[in-house]
């Protein structure tokens, strides 16, 4: 397996599997609070939709796009999806941001389906299967987003999606055991790492596009990914910085009368 397949398998899974532990807590909500029947079939249905999406606009892309349009586009779209995930883990790192709690995010849908009409005596429930369908399909366009970007940008569809597979295959493993949020995953810390590899391989395949002859080749990516690595730490640093000095200004200036 070359290098470039591994770390395109390597970063498929992790931001999958960030999108899938989010899935994953609203389906438990769903099937837990009201009928689990009609939640696993409209997981089923998202599964479909989100499969047949991926194979049709990733082949066709693949196919009929020319690579260096496609580099060009999707690593500007790496680029800006990385950079807004990088900034929120920053944020949150530093402390200026609340962190990522699947177990809130729980509690919260389980008080919010509590509140919605019963749950039929027979047949199928349709708030169980449109908020579980609805809940696995927006989640998982992100995923299939990463797959076709990734799989388009360098030839690697297949990997990207062994990636994501593996990723929701282990996700809803430990789901089904556990059978409860994956509170302990540290959803947080897989946001900074995706929001890296995502803004590396952005920067990569944008360059490409424009025409840029990257000095190492494909280990020109993983320079990128270490910088990228040292400047999101450097803004962690910064921000508690700012919020340390703010708060012995607050400190120092007393409660206002």
């Amino acid at each position: 397996m070359s290098s470039i397949a591994l770390v395109t398998i390597v970063s498929s899974f992790l931001a999958s599997a960030v999108e899938f532990v989010e899935a994953v807590t609203i389906v438990l909500a769903v099937g837990v609070t009201r009928q689990w029947r009609s939640t696993l079939i409209g997981v089923l249905a998202a599964l479909v939709a989100l499969t047949l999406l991926v194979v049709v606009f990733g082949t066709a892309i693949v196919l009929f796009v020319p690579i260096d349009v496609v580099r060009l586009v999707v690593g500007g779209f790496l680029l800006i999806y990385g950079l807004q995930w990088l900034t929120k883990a920053v944020m949150r790192a530093g402390g200026a941001r609340a962190k990522h709690d699947e177990a809130a995010i729980y509690e919260r849908e389980i008080a919010a389906l509590r509140a919605e009409p019963p749950i039929p005596a027979t047949g199928m429930d349709w708030i169980s299967f449109t908020v579980a369908a609805k809940g696995v399909l927006l989640e998982g366009l992100e995923v299939a987003f990463i797959v076709v970007t990734f799989g388009a940008s360098a030839g690697m569809l297949a990997p990207a999606a062994l990636g994501a597979a593996v990723a929701g295959a282990l996700v809803l493993g430990v789901a089904v055991l556990v059978h409860r949020p994956l509170a302990a995953v540290p959803e947080n810390g897989l946001k900074f790492a995706v929001g890296v590899m995502l803004t590396g391989f952005g920067t990569f395949w944008a360059g490409e596009g424009v025409g840029i002859d990257w000095p190492a080749g494909d280990a020109t990516i993983l320079a990128l990914l270490a910088g990228y690595v040292v400047l999101a730490l450097l803004g962690v640093y910064i921000v508690r910085e700012r919020l340390t000095h703010r708060r012995l200004r607050m400190a120092v200036a007393g409660p206002e009368n």
